[in-house]
């Protein structure tokens, strides 16, 4: 079996956007997929079969009022409009651009989507039929970012995004029985996470004290996870790909020219997953 991860990153998201739509276009298929955050979406429109649907998302969706900005937020106290991206207006099945659910179910593929339980901190695993057509909770809940949006309520949880609790969930395809593992990451491979700006950041999370300790350890988490991964790498039995160069974009960059630049770089990078798959 081999498995493979998207660990998201907002708009960086791009790049994993990139690397889908080249295995689409070679017929690249994998047997587990565990997707987190923006990682979640990408991952939907790779298993519906849409090559091309989420660069929409990064590059143009990404711009309008509606999607997320300071106005949204002082309005409603979330920068993201996870309804509006994820529901009705882009993605249900009215809407501009409907995730094809339908053609989602019928890969047959194991995927699971990472959020994080705001009341424990603790990771929260959904599958592929947690959701219904038109209810994309999941997705909503693991791209719900700690500090521009209040927590997710879905199914009597309250969620915020899955990176916070596993950034990079490797152990999920191993312990699945996956031989091999794909990692999508969004920084370069040699990016080593500061743990001040998460303390930092936890500190907004006062009324949610085991979401906050999940954000300050954000850092060291996600470093010593990377560290197994590229141990599993020098095995053989991984494979990460990642960027080389962000141009500095940050999770929600408004920056059209390096989003789309990333997503290309992510097409091109995909190449060597047809050499180790």
């Amino acid at each position: 079996m081999i498995g493979i991860i998207d660990v998201g990153g907002g708009m960086r998201g791009s790049y994993g956007a990139g690397v889908f739509d080249w295995c689409l276009e070679n017929n690249i298929a994998f047997d587990y997929h565990v997707g987190v955050s923006a990682g979640s979406a990408n991952l939907c429109s790779f298993l519906s079969g849409q090559k091309g649907r989420n660069l929409f998302f990064y590059a143009d969706y990404s711009f309008r009022p509606e999607y997320m900005g300071l106005k949204h937020f002082i309005r409603t106290h979330d920068y993201l409009d996870l309804e509006y991206i994820y529901g009705e207006a882009l993605t249900n099945s009215q809407g501009e651009y409907p995730l094809d659910f339908a053609a989602m179910l019928q890969s047959g593929k194991p995927f699971e989507i990472v959020a994080t339980d705001a009341l424990t901190g603790l990771p929260h695993y959904f599958e592929m039929h947690d959701m219904d057509q038109d209810d994309y909770g999941a997705i909503k809940a693991s791209s719900c970012v700690p500090g521009v949006n209040r927590p997710y309520g879905w199914k009597g949880g309250l969620y915020y995004d899955g990176g916070l609790s596993d950034p990079i969930p490797f152990k999920r395809c191993l312990d699945a029985g996956c031989e091999k593992i794909v990692v999508v990451l969004t920084r370069p491979r040699d990016f080593v996470r500061d743990p001040a700006k998460d303390e930092r950041m936890a500190k907004l999370l006062f009324k949610y004290p085991n979401a906050a300790k999940a954000l300050e350890f954000r850092s060291r988490v996600y470093n010593d996870q990377l560290k197994d991964v590229t141990e599993l790498e020098r095995q053989g039995r991984a494979l990460i790909v990642a960027p080389d160069d962000i141009s500095g974009m940050k999770t929600l960059t408004k920056d059209r020219e390096a989003i789309v630049a990333l997503y290309h770089k992510g097409f091109r990078d995909a190449e060597a997953i047809g050499r180790f798959v």
